[in-house]
């Protein structure tokens, strides 16, 4: 683990289900980690409505009628693997998918009043105090889960309400110094499904994939993320009832094969109070000042 930054940097992460960690974010988690920064997850939901896909595990009852419970599990464990040092659970129930019943019920995300769930989310970040933010973009046409909707609604107003004085939080006001959105950019789409076609293996991106519109000038930043990529499929493979081992979307291609061909996770800088580099941005951090970089690539291999 670096030293070379001796302020306690901070980074905070919400996603909307246990599991969007991992498949979200959780390789640039992993560098920020071994770098010495405090990683910290909100998790929105308990993922309660989540279908277990994993064959292995169908048509058992034990897990069908604890899925919130072994849905905690799994996420305990793929944050331990990507080395995230507190997670914080919103409180709310997953609202299943557009339309569904489950948008109806009392106690999940989508049904909550937006003022409540963003006071939430603002007293966590008033505790944190996290320096750098990660969060959701708009769907712009991708996918349109309420949950992550929701996410993305009262990001912005948590971070305001979270510095201003007046707000009705405990704790000292903080001000995050730069907010991003995950995002995953039409040039890896198609860097991965050409790596497929070069290794004579069925791709999983039919033309419905490759024709969707890509929003790759919205991408301001881009973490090299090659030597943590095995971290993420591991903390994937944890949420055992929710990811299929055979599944070609996430494991169709050998790990070496996959960061050969697009070495890097995408973000999109929404805002940033500090000074930020011109042109392509390599590092979250960039631009606060103390801190003094995450170490060269080759340092962790």
């Amino acid at each position: 683990m670096s030293t070379t930054n001796s302020a306690p940097w901070r980074l905070m992460s919400i996603h909307a289900h246990p599991d969007d960690e991992s498949s979200k974010g959780a390789p640039t988690t992993a560098r920020y980690v071994d770098a010495g920064v405090h990683a910290v997850l909100v998790c929105a939901t308990g993922g309660e409505e989540g279908d277990i896909i994993n064959k292995a595990l169908k048509d058992r009852p034990e897990i069908e009628e604890n899925l919130k419970e072994v849905r905690r599990q799994e996420l305990a464990h793929a944050t331990r693997i990507i080395g995230y040092a507190t997670t914080h659970m919103l409180g709310y129930r997953d609202s299943g998918m557009r339309e569904s019943e489950a948008n109806d019920h009392g106690e999940c995300f989508w049904a909550a009043p937006i003022e409540e769930s963003t006071a939430r989310f603002a007293q966590l970040i008033r505790d944190e105090r996290p320096h750098v933010m990660i969060s959701y973009a708009p769907a712009r046409g991708g996918y349109d889960h309420p949950d992550h909707e929701r996410v993305h609604v009262i990001t912005d107003p948590a971070i305001l309400m979270a510095a201003d004085p007046e707000a009705n939080l405990s704790g000292e006001p903080w001000q995050v110094a730069k907010l991003y959105y995950s995002t995953w950019s039409k040039t890896r789409l198609l860097a991965i499904n050409a790596k497929y076609e070069e290794l004579e293996l069925t791709s999983p991106f039919d033309e419905k994939w490759l024709s969707r519109p890509g929003h790759d000038h919205l991408v301001t930043t881009k973490i090299l993320v090659g030597p943590w990529w095995n971290r993420r499929r591991e903390a994937l493979l944890a949420h055992a009832t929710q990811v299929d081992p055979d599944e070609k979307f996430w494991f169709g291609l050998p790990a070496e094969a996959e960061v050969a061909a697009y070495p890097y996770e995408d973000f999109e800088r929404v805002w940033s109070k500090v000074p930020v580099p011109e042109g392509t941005e390599g590092d979250l951090f960039a631009g606060l000042d103390g801190w003094t970089g995450i170490p060269p690539i080759e340092d962790a291999e």
